[in-house]
């Protein structure tokens, strides 16, 4: 086993990682940006570097940094966790080639190949793995979109090659949006995965999303089925906008007999592309819309291949409070070259649970995410079949530079009813306040027939719930908002270099209402210190220059530009797109509300920003 692993991430999953490493005895390594530098993880961890500013490009995304801070702490093994580099294979075969760290995660030539989804569908198609139909090479022009319609029928699904979640992924419903949505799944890609290549699915009108779990070894040099062990599945149907809210096990749609067929499927498809370490295989089933919630699908059901994660996954939890198995535990067994713990004999599913994701979100507004907040009050629920996984405490400032999610709820019982009622209570259970979230949604959907018949499809939450009944919800039992710190107070900060034990220490502390400590105009660093491989430039523009008559169009929510429409220079009349901005999975067209001319252009594709960046000035 490893003596001392890095988590190249941050939040709830970094500590998880690191609660499996202390089990084995194993010392762990906290990164972390400047917006996390009094993050959960941080204090978990036995050391932690500083890896860069805010953004996730220049910090959570800089592999290099990464793999020096490993060297820099003496790490033999790097854990990705899930999401930034997790299933980035240049960023494994970085770690890979760097001596003396292991890469817990599956070898780079697999993720490489089972990343990109042209690839990825004709090795399962080999493998005698069911596929949506749709083309298995990259398409380039809108004719071929209109072909795959005419042949298949519409909706057509246009879907990035290294996309996921949603991402990259646009619906075709007649010839005519073919050639807008082509560009738009390419520039996603472009934006988000660097690579502008896209492929062609027929668009399912009913699906269920239904993935297994699998962990893998290879202790002869290569993969056999015997080799892939799958610990039963997910179903994760419902979705908002293609992203997961709730996830649960075993699926409630499923019979035996199709859960079977789904499992060994997973086993045959991981062992055909020499796959190792923990993954997911995503499928499609086609749910029945007239079905009867009593009869669950049969083995005649069609189900689809999807795509492999290859990376733990946020749901991970419901399938080890199944089986009791710890598959971060199993991750480094595997990478540290000591074996599975378990057969596929040894997997027995027991009961029922559901995984609730605690997002700092306003259900009631289209799941807006939170732009400020602090946790006021923080009460998790607690008792028999009760599990939270978080990071952030009671006093805690909610950072909103990456994703929604403050905790993650997994409820357990001996069946489905019982595991809804002790899910009811739970939620009634957690205590928050100052900050917004999707607490009040859950509670809905637990009285929500479709949800407890278990009839609902990935497009359920979309296309058919009653808004009002969210919005109700959210009045009823939403969380109570306060008031930021004043940010008119002065804050002073005070820096420090200590030893403990012979090791450097940077240490900075924070007074608010104090005088400043004086510096001295020259000599003195005045700043943090970092490990070499940080960078103290945070990328930011904190005073941009708006001539007198002029005006700045600023980010009306944290996101991604995935196109600017302006250059310098460029006349502009009230109502022009200047910009488009991607935000939980959304297209948001950045509209100037008069005319005039382009005095600055300060975003480019790909950047990200915060609300109330400065995007585009007029003049």
């Amino acid at each position: 086993m490893f003596d001392k692993v890095l988590v190249a991430n941050r939040g709830e999953i970094a500590v998880r990682v690191m609660r499996a490493c202390e089990e084995f005895g194993v010392d762990t390594v906290a990164v972390y940006s400047d917006a996390d530098k009094h993050g959960g993880h941080v204090r978990y961890a036995d050391e932690a570097y500083n890896v860069g500013p805010a953004r996730a490009a220049d910090s959570y995304l800089d592999g290099e940094a990464v793999v020096e801070a490993a060297r820099s702490a003496g790490a033999d093994a790097i854990h990705p966790g899930y999401g930034f580099l997790a299933e980035n294979a240049d960023f494994a075969a970085r770690v890979e080639a760097a001596d003396g760290i292991t890469w817990v995660g599956p070898e780079s030539d697999a993720m490489e190949r089972l990343g990109e989804k042209t690839h990825a569908r004709r090795v399962m198609d080999d493998a005698d793995v069911p596929i949506v139909p749709g083309t298995t090479e990259p398409v380039t022009d809108a004719e071929a979109v209109t072909e795959f319609g005419d042949e298949y029928g519409y909706p057509v699904a246009i879907k990035a090659e290294g996309g996921g979640g949603g991402r990259g992924m646009k619906v075709v419903e007649s010839a005519d949006e073919a050639a807008e949505a082509l560009e738009s799944a390419k520039r996603e890609g472009e934006a988000y995965f660097s690579n502008d290549s896209v492929y062609l699915e027929r668009y399912l009108q009913t699906p269920r999303h239904v993935e297994v779990q699998v962990v893998a070894d290879d202790p002869d040099g290569s993969v056999t089925e015997s080799d892939v062990v799958h610990l039963g599945e997910r179903d994760c149907s419902l979705q908002r906008r293609h992203q997961k809210v709730i996830e649960e096990g075993p699926s409630p749609a499923l019979s035996d007999e199709l859960r079977e067929q789904i499992g060994e499927a997973a086993r045959r498809g991981v062992a055909a592309a020499d796959y190792t370490n923990a993954g997911t295989v995503e499928f499609l089933v086609e749910e029945d819309p007239d079905r009867d919630p009593a009869e669950p699908l049969g083995p005649d059901t069609p189900f689809y291949f999807l795509e492999v994660n290859t990376r733990i996954q946020v749901e991970h939890t419901v399938t080890e409070e199944l089986t009791g198995i710890d598959i971060v535990g199993e991750q480094l067994r595997v990478a540290s070259g000591d074996g599975l713990s378990v057969s596929q004999d040894d997997v027995e599913l027991e009961g029922h649970a559901v995984e609730f994701r605690i997002n700092a979100e306003n259900a009631a507004n289209d799941f807006q995410p939170a732009n400020e907040g602090s946790l006021e009050t923080y009460d998790p629920p607690g008792g028999i079949g009760v599990r939270v996984d978080d990071a952030l405490r009671q006093g805690d400032e909610l950072v909103t530079d990456y994703d929604s999610m403050i905790a993650k709820l997994i409820v357990r019982a001996g069946d489905r009813e019982t595991c809804l009622a002790r899910s009811k209570r739970a939620l009634a259970e957690y205590d928050i306040d100052g900050v917004v979230t999707i607490v009040p949604f859950h509670r809905l959907m637990l009285d929500d027939e479709r949800f407890v018949d278990g009839t609902h499809t990935t497009k359920y939450l979309d296309e058919e719930l009653d808004r009002e009944l969210v919005a109700d919800a959210q009045e009823r039992w939403g969380s109570e908002t306060a008031g930021v710190a004043d940010d008119d107070e002065e804050v002073t900060e005070r820096e420090f270099t200590v030893e403990v034990n012979g090791k450097r220490f940077d240490v900075e502390l924070e007074e608010r209402g104090a005088p400043a400590v004086p510096v001295p105009e020259s000599g003195g660093s005045g700043g943090q210190q970092r490990p070499p491989q940080a960078t103290a430039d945070d990328g930011g523009d904190d005073s941009v220059d708006v001539a007198e008559g002029g005006e700045s169009i600023d980010a009306e929510m944290q996101g991604t530009i995935l196109s600017v429409d302006v250059a310098e220079g460029d006349e502009v009349a009230a109502g022009d797109v200047v910009c488009v901005l991607e935000a939980m999975k959304m297209e948001n067209d950045v509209v100037a509300e008069r005319g005039g001319t382009v005095a600055g252009v300060h975003v480019g594709e790909g950047d990200s920003v915060d609300m109330g960046d400065v995007l585009i000035v007029l003049e």
